[in-house]
């Protein structure tokens, strides 16, 4: 701006030497040096930049999204543990799981019941039973089967010498045989000193096994008929070695 503002009046000095009166011809020095100061003007003054255009797109990353890993559902369980139609002892079993076995989660009941996949169908593990492994987490909440109908089963009865037992060398051979009066049951379960001992399909009757037993010692049994609705016990076989 200001070379702009010196050549103007460069030039309007010019124009007002060549416009003085004079009796004669302009001064040559005067005009040649207002031509000077002109072209010294025009040569200083430089044209403004033009901003520069950067016409290369801008550089773009992409970066993969990171995939969450999956990995199937597992259960496992520690000691042999019944696999049930159902969150609780009251429902029937389905199959037994072995130590270690590895069989496929399908299924969350809450508070802590897991539903796996097994060879014999699908079936409920109590959670205290079960080591879970891999993405459980995404394993769906279900819910329980809906309890069947009718009362508690009619518990079973000892016949006449329905217990034998045999005791030698600090055990005893116990074999135990009772009448099955229910038609509704769920399984039975073998009470040995009020503690189940095992769980057994439904029509079973039927059960021996080989225990410590010193002489003087006594064994009591029950047989608990169950379903969903209930249990019934047995009377009890008491068995003392002499």
């Amino acid at each position: 701006m200001k070379r702009i503002l010196a050549l103007s009046l460069a030039l309007g000095a010019f124009l007002s030497a060549c416009n003085m009166p004079t009796s004669g011809a302009a001064d040559p020095e005067v005009a040649t040096a207002a031509a000077l100061t002109v072209q010294a003007a025009l040569e200083a003054t430089t044209p403004l930049a033009s901003p520069t255009v950067n016409l290369q797109p801008p550089t773009v990353v992409l970066t993969a999204a990171s995939t969450p890993t999956f990995s199937q559902p597992m259960a496992s369980v520690q000691d042999v543990t019944n696999c049930r139609k159902g969150p609780g002892t009251s429902y029937e079993k389905v199959t037994q799981l072995m130590p270690l076995e590895a069989v496929k989660i399908v299924g969350f009941f809450p508070p802590n019941y897991w539903v796996v996949s097994t060879k014999d169908g699908d079936c409920w593990l109590s959670g205290e039973f079960v080591t879970p492994s891999g993405s459980f987490s995404a394993v769906p909440t279900v819910t329980a089967p809906s309890t069947p109908q009718g009362g508690a089963p009619d518990a079973a009865t000892f016949p006449k010498n329905g217990w034998t037992f045999y005791c030698y060398g600090g055990q005893a051979d116990i074999a135990l045989s009772w009448n099955d009066n229910a038609t509704n049951e769920s399984g039975y379960r073998i009470l040995r000193n009020s503690e189940v001992i095992a769980d057994l399909p439904s029509n079973t009757t039927y059960y021996e096994e080989t225990i410590a037993l010193l002489s003087g010692q006594n064994v009591g049994y029950q047989i608990q008929a169950y379903n969903l609705a209930g249990e019934a016990n047995s009377s009890t076989a008491s068995i003392t070695c002499p």
